[in-house]
C-alpha cells in the first residue's frame, strides 16, 4: 500500500532534516519541484548580500579585497564545496560558469595524453558539455569526438588506445539516471584515458566521491542554492595540478599577480585555473547557502531523496500513471537514480504549464520529458503526495488542453 497523506505528515514530523526547511524562503501554496534547475532561496542570502554591498563595498571599498577576503574567494569557496564532492582542501576552485570550466579542464587535460586524439563525449550529456567539447576540439585542432549514449556505442566499445579524455555527466539531466562513478572512472583509467565528470545534477543531491577521477566540474545554483548565475567550480586531482596549463591564463591565476609581470607564470596548484576578477556579490550569495550545507549530513540527504522520489513514483503508479499517458523515464531502482524523477508524455509541455497553475512547479525538456527535482532540505513527504495528486488530476481531467498552455515561453 502506498502512503496516505496523513502517513506522509507523520514521516515529516520524524524527518531528521525537517528543521532545514525553515532555512529557505518558499512561496505559500507552492510545491517546488525544480531544485534540479534552480534551488530555492536561503533566508540568510539577502542579508549576506546586503552586508557585502553596504558594508564591505559601501564602507570599506577596495580594502575589502584584503579585510573581507575577496581575493581568496575562489579558493576559500572551493574549499567549502570540496566536502560535498568528496574532495579535499586545495583541490577545488570556485568561479566562472560550468561551460567555461569545461573548456578549461578539457584544454588543460588533453596535452597530458600526447598522441591520443580522441575525446569521448555522451550525446545524452547536457548540450553545453558537447558544445564546449566541439569548440575545444576546433581550437586545439586534429581532435576527433567519439560519441556514446543511446544513439551511439557503449563506453566500453568507444574506449581504445587513441582516447585521451572522457567527459560524462554523473546524473543524466533528462532522466535522472545516475552512473556508477567509481566503476566508470576505473574503466576509463584502465584504458589510459583521463576522466572528467560533470556533477551539476548530483552535488547537493547525493554523496559524491570524485575518487580517482582526474577532473570534475559543476554548478552551484541547483541543489546547492547559490542563486541564478552563481559561481561554478572545477576539481583538479592533486597529481595533475602542477602539470597542467590553463589556456585562459588570466592574471588572477598568475604566480605573483601583484608583481605585474609582462608574461604569464602559473600559480601553484588549482589557483592557476583562476582567470579574471571574481564576482564578489555572487560569492556572497553562494557562501550564505554553504553555511547551511556545512551542517548537512549527506547520507541523510540521500536517504530522504530515495524516499521522496520512490514515493512519487509509487503514488503515480497507484493513481494510474501509464493509463494517464505517463511513461517513467527514470530508473525504478533508486540506486541508479539521482534526486530527480522524469516521465515522458506526448504533451509534456502543456502538462507542465497546467500543473504550475495548480501550484506544482516542475519543468520540461525536449522531446517529451516532464521533470521533477526533489531537494531534500526543503521538500516534505506531504509535498510529494500533493504534487502527485495534482499531476494525476491535470492528466485525468485533461486540463492541459487549454490552448494557453500550448504557447511556448522562452525558458521551458
Amino acid at each position: 500500500m502506498v502512503l496516505s497523506r496523513a502517513e506522509c505528515q507523520d514521516l515529516d514530523a520524524k524527518d531528521p532534516l525537517r528543521e532545514f526547511r525553515d532555512e529557505f524562503s518558499l512561496p505559500t501554496g507552492v510545491v517546488y519541484l525544480l531544485g534540479n534547475s534552480l534551488g530555492a532561496l536561503p533566508r540568510r542570502t539577502p542579508e549576506r548580500v546586503a552586508h557585502t554591498v553596504e558594508t564591505e563595498w559601501g564602507v570599506h571599498l577596495g580594502a575589502s579585497w584584503n579585510t573581507a577576503g575577496w581575493w581568496d574567494m575562489p579558493q576559500s569557496t572551493g574549499d567549502r564545496i570540496a566536502p560535498l564532492i568528496g574532495a579535499r582542501p586545495g583541490e577545488v576552485l570556485a568561479g566562472d560558469s560550468t561551460s567555461v570550466n569545461i573548456f578549461k579542464v578539457v584544454t588543460a587535460a588533453l596535452p597530458l595524453r600526447p598522441g591520443r586524439r580522441v575525446i569521448v563525449s555522451d550525446l545524452d550529456n547536457f548540450p553545453t558539455d558537447r558544445y564546449v567539447v566541439e569548440g575545444a576540439a576546433r581550437a586545439l585542432g586534429a581532435y576527433e569526438i567519439r560519441d556514446v549514449g543511446e544513439a551511439g556505442p557503449s563506453l566500453e566499445d568507444a574506449l581504445g588506445d587513441d582516447v585521451a579524455l572522457v567527459l560524462l555527466s554523473h546524473v543524466d539531466y533528462r532522466t535522472g539516471a545516475a552512473r556508477d562513478m567509481a566503476a566508470v572512472t576505473e574503466l576509463v583509467r584502465a584504458a589510459g584515458a583521463l576522466m572528467v565528470w560533470d556533477l551539476c545534477h548530483s552535488a547537493g543531491a547525493l554523496p559524491v566521491r570524485v575518487g580517482e577521477a582526474d577532473f570534475a566540474v559543476g554548478c552551484t545554483y541547483k541543489y546547492l542554492n547559490g542563486g541564478p548565475g552563481a559561481p561554478a567550480y572545477l576539481y583538479v586531482a592533486p597529481r595533475h595540478q602542477d602539470a597542467v596549463q590553463n589556456v585562459l591564463s588570466g592574471w588572477h591565476g598568475h604566480a605573483a599577480p601583484f608583481d605585474f609581470e609582462s608574461h604569464y607564470r602559473p600559480a601553484p596548484g588549482v589557483r592557476r585555473f583562476a582567470t579574471g576578477s571574481p564576482p564578489i556579490l555572487s560569492y556572497a550569495a553562494l557562501n550564505a547557502s554553504l553555511d547551511i550545507w556545512g551542517r548537512v549530513d549527506l547520507d541523510e540527504v540521500r536517504a530522504k531523496s530515495v524516499a521522496l522520489t520512490s514515493l512519487f513514483i509509487d503514488l503515480l503508479d497507484e493513481l494510474g500513471g501509464p493509463g494517464l499517458g505517463l511513461v517513467l523515464a527514470s530508473p525504478r531502482d533508486p540506486e541508479r537514480r539521482g534526486s530527480q524523477v522524469s516521465y515522458r508524455h506526448p504533451h509534456g509541455y502543456p502538462v507542465v504549464r497546467a500543473l504550475a497553475d495548480r501550484g506544482v512547479v516542475g519543468d520540461y525538456r525536449e522531446p517529451d520529458f516532464v521533470r521533477f527535482g526533489f531537494a531534500p532540505l526543503y521538500l516534505r513527504h506531504v509535498d510529494v503526495y500533493d504534487a502527485a495528486t495534482a499531476l494525476a488530476e491535470v492528466l485525468r481531467e485533461e486540463l492541459w488542453r487549454d490552448e494557453r498552455y500550448a504557447r511556448r515561453l522562452t525558458v521551458t
